[in-house]
């Protein structure tokens, strides 16, 4: 058993901080949070008295591992570009996790991370949460898939229009969603009229979307201007699919319309140029003016756009621009866990949760604050 003691804790579970409390550990899970206790004979101690412990980071959109740091062209395998519907393509068959990024995660108190397909297709295929410790990417699964990947604007219509193929407009990206949706509508119900010991041929791509009809998985959508957000809207709700936006640039202008769908956001990466039209009106205040009117909020690296690292960083600019310090903090922690899936395990210190723990020198808004230990698992991982 282990027991972090001392320290500041920072549950996220509830606006309640613990001044001095302990976290007893053990089998790679907490086993209790208290603002004091005795701690048997023969417990390892770590002494945290003077820093700030709070679970650890989550990056709720990123490409960690699928298009590997310092490599090049040869390491990029985060899109397949010869085909605008691939939703049968896995992340963690391409996750390398010799990626140095995920060291540089564990780094900076990033400990889970939501990963996959970029934006090329209209469907690119299905994302993966996972730890950023680990040897072989099954040891570091927390939920596979996490979420079939869409894109909407300008990327699908940039990739296929320059092949000249569908889609070259905004109109066939969505009439390629909608029409693959239908497919998958007609292919459930023939699997669920196939009668016992009739032959009855497996297609994987309409496999993964009959998930997504299920709400067995969201659709997590790329969509940075307002148009295209509602567009993704609109086709969810004709099919009655959970949704999550992704970037959501340009949700500030539309956050009532987001807050009345009670679809949460993912937002960022907004530490970046504008770089392409859809960026416009790139700014740190889209994730505050979100969390105010209502919507669930985490924010985002986009990694490799902005370093995995900087997730911290992200959240304090979004503080900077008027997002509660609270707001912020959710947004990189329950917040998370909770649009990913996996809240059942991570996101807050609490009896039960996979012990995910970092112990931090600052208030890890600061720009100068530095992770002490990196716990995960239950193991340290990292000491700085």
């Amino acid at each position: 058993m282990l027991a972090v003691k001392g320290g500041k804790i920072y549950t996220m579970a509830s606006k309640r901080v613990i001044e001095e409390g302990i976290i007893f550990i053990d089998g790679g899970k907490i086993v209790d949070v208290a603002e004091r206790a005795e701690i048997p004979a023969g417990v390892e101690i770590i002494d945290a008295k003077g820093k700030y412990i709070f679970p650890g980071f989550i990056d709720a959109h990123c490409h960690i591992g699928l298009f590997e740091e310092g490599v090049g062209a040869i390491g990029e395998d985060g899109n397949e570009w010869t085909d605008p519907i691939t939703p049968h393509l896995r992340a963690i068959d391409a996750v390398n996790p010799a990626d140095v990024a995920f060291k540089d995660a564990v780094k900076g108190g990033v400990t889970a991370v939501f990963t996959g397909p970029g934006s090329a297709n209209v469907i690119g295929g299905q994302s993966a949460a996972l730890k950023t410790h680990g040897r072989v990417v099954d040891e570091m699964i927390i939920k596979s898939p996490a979420g079939l990947k869409i894109a909407f604007g300008e990327n699908p219509k940039r990739v296929y229009g320059e092949q000249k193929k569908s889609p070259a407009t905004r109109m066939a990206t969505a009439a390629l969603l909608r029409e693959t949706l239908y497919k998958a509508r007609n292919y459930k119900l023939k699997k669920e009229r196939t009668k016992e010991g009739e032959v009855f041929e497996t297609d994987l791509k309409m496999e993964i979307l009959c998930q997504v009809l299920d709400k067995k998985l969201p659709l997590r959508a790329h969509a940075h201007r307002a148009d295209d957000i509602m567009t993704a809207i609109r086709i969810a709700k004709e099919f009655d699919v959970d949704l999550v936006i992704e970037h959501c640039t340009e949700g500030h202008l539309i956050a009532d319309n987001i807050a009345k769908e009670n679809v949460p956001a993912v937002v960022g990466p907004s530490l970046t140029s504008k770089s392409k039209y859809e960026l416009k009106d790139l700014t740190f205040k889209t994730p505050g003016v979100l969390a105010e009117k209502g919507v669930k909020v985490a924010i985002m690296t986009d990694h490799p756009v902005i370093p995995i690292q900087y997730l911290p960083l992200l959240a304090a600019l979004a503080v900077k621009e008027g997002m509660k310090e609270e707001d912020a903090l959710l947004a990189i922690t329950k917040n998370a866990a909770e649009i990913i899936g996996i809240a059942d395990r991570v996101g807050s210190i609490e009896k039960g949760k996979d012990a995910d723990i970092v112990i931090w020198d600052k208030f890890p808004l600061d720009l100068m604050a530095r992770p002490d230990i990196v716990i995960i698992n239950g193991e340290v991982v990292y000491k700085g």
